[in-house]
């Protein structure tokens, strides 16, 4: 079954914020949270993408059944979901949607396969101008399927796609192609996959080259990853380096090590989800092979800003509904509970927005096929980034941070903690600025509170 994969690495510094007291049923009162109305688009294709864009804000792209399935894009605005441009932009009915942003204007992207009308069997890419309207870059004499995005750090669109060009031994086999001003041309020779491909996903490193991860049909769909070296694609590690079939193969680059990390429904694993990263010349496991509690599917991957890897599925262990777990260091943990949807998802998309905050967009398979779009986080509300009496400099850090509060200072106890609630850092205060030595925490995202007999102050930051 085709599905799309949908994959977010933010590479931006955690931005610090405070709230009011909001420590309640778990911990600093975290949970999954509705983002906006549910189920804002009824009946939505089986295939949607979801992105944060370089300012944070949640974007959703999907096949629109209100607008003869044309495609439409939505983002959150803080209060609710509204069109970017206007609903059901495309010339005709669409499929699989890839949302992408360019790092350089940071205006979005959008590709999708034609369904319908003179282009039918086509691919397109359009972008954003900034008001309301989709530009059609015009793709012509490309014909393929299985696509993916991405957008270079120029500003560049590049698309991965299984190839349909030609027919014959070379049919099938993955191609990337870019746009240098208003044409489209292959990037390196076409077809340049050993064997027909099931799956694509493409991503840039951290210092620019065009990766591409894809299940290789002549290898029982077995995962390879290659990079552009500037002339030719060649193989990273070994080629069909997974323990067996893979589907929903999604590609992403830790924004710490620059390491490439690949995530998939793993066949050789009773269809768990597995995560591998590079290791010199050699794929790894992160953690254990298979580490979701039963099949998942949909598989999505994103990091954090600090480099911890996550990954939501629909989760066959808890009824088909939505689950996200993280790679902790040493295994894969839940984040929230499992299967924290109301019900049965389809098409998880994952990403993580600059404070470290995982979003998960999925299809509600209960309500009118509504989209849903769900954020681990405080119980104090979405997007309420309140002005406050606490502010942490610098961020990230390394070796120490400075804390200057507004806070009357009589009596205020100052607490350092880590996601999982553990203090780690305890003293008074009795001045509005102090610095506190952090050289021994571990890398990773940190809550500083400030408490007395009548407020809390809370703000956040990230060691590295």
């Amino acid at each position: 079954m085709n599905k799309l994969i949908c994959i977010l690495v933010i590479f931006f510094p955690v931005v610090v914020f405070a709230q009011q007291p909001w420590f309640k049923s778990s911990q600093f009162g975290y949970s999954w949270q509705i983002v906006g109305n549910a189920d804002f688009a009824a009946d939505a294709s089986d295939y949607l993408s979801f992105k944060i864009s370089p300012s944070g804000q949640p974007y959703v792209a999907f096949p629109d059944c209100d607008n003869s399935w044309r495609a439409s894009v939505m983002k959150y605005d803080g209060n609710s979901w509204v069109n970017v441009g206007n609903a059901g932009f495309s010339s005709a009915k669409v499929g699989f949607p890839c949302l992408a942003f360019s790092p350089s204007d940071s205006m979005p992207y959008i590709a999708f396969i034609n369904y319908s009308g003179s282009n039918r069997g086509g691919m397109s890419v359009m972008k954003f101008n900034g008001s309301r309207k989709w530009i059609d870059l015009k793709i012509n004499g490309y014909i393929g399927d299985l696509i993916s995005l991405a957008v270079s750090p120029s500003g560049e669109p590049y698309l991965a796609f299984r190839d349909f060009d030609i027919w014959g031994d070379s049919s099938e086999r993955i191609s990337v192609i870019k746009i240098i001003g208003t044409d489209w041309m292959y990037v390196g020779n076409p077809y340049f996959s050993p064997w027909k491909i099931n799956f694509t996903s493409i991503a840039f490193s951290p210092s620019g080259q065009p990766y591409v991860a894809f299940g290789d049909s002549g290898k029982f769909n077995k995962a390879t990853v290659m990079q552009f070296n500037g002339t030719n694609w060649v193989t990273v590690g070994s080629a069909d380096f997974s323990a067996g079939w893979t589907s929903d193969i999604g590609l992403a680059f830790n924004p710490i090590d620059g390491q490439p990390y690949v995530a998939y429904e793993d066949g050789g694993n009773s269809i768990k989800a597995t995560v591998m990263k590079l290791n010199g010349n050699n794929w790894e496991n992160v953690g254990k092979a298979g580490f979701s509690a039963g099949k998942a599917y949909f598989t999505s991957l994103a990091f954090d800003p600090t480099g911890q890897p996550y990954v939501a599925y629909e989760d066959g262990a808890n009824s088909f509904k939505a689950t996200v777990m993280k790679f902790d260091g040493s295994s894969w943990v839940n984040v929230g509970n499992a299967g924290f949807s109301a019900n049965v998802v389809s098409s998880t998309c994952l990403a993580i927005n600059m404070q470290g905050e995982p979003y998960v967009a999925y299809r509600d398979e209960a309500n009118n096929l509504g989209i849903i779009v769900m954020r681990y986080g405080s119980n104090a509300g979405i997007g309420e980034l309140t002005s406050s009496g606490i502010s942490i400099y610098p961020n990230p850090a390394h070796d120490n941070i400075t804390i200057e509060t507004s806070f009357t200072l009589s009596q205020v106890q100052l607490s350092i903690s880590n996601l999982d609630g553990k203090q780690l850092i305890t003293r008074q205060i009795t001045q509005p600025k102090t610095q506190i030595d952090i050289s021994n925490l571990p890398n990773g995202v940190y809550f500083v509170r400030l408490t007395n007999d009548e407020t809390v102050e809370v703000g956040k930051f990230v060691k590295q």
